[in-house]
């Protein structure tokens, strides 16, 4: 059985005030997707503070 299959005969399973939270966790997902470049470029910026730190503290012990 694939994942999906799986997901959906859980969802079955559920009680219907659950299935909002379900839908509200996707829609989280899914918004975390679309915001994916920006934490990249983000994270791009932090790796380059690092980098750029560890550049003065080797000169400074030079």
């Amino acid at each position: 059985m694939m994942v999906k299959e799986q997901i959906l005969k859980e969802l079955e399973l559920l009680p219907e005030s659950r299935l909002s939270d379900v839908l509200a966790y996707l829609r989280s997902l899914n918004n975390s997707q679309k915001g994916s470049d920006s934490e990249k470029v983000w994270q791009a910026y932090l790796d380059s503070e690092r980098e750029r730190e560890e550049v003065y503290r080797r000169l400074a012990n030079s």
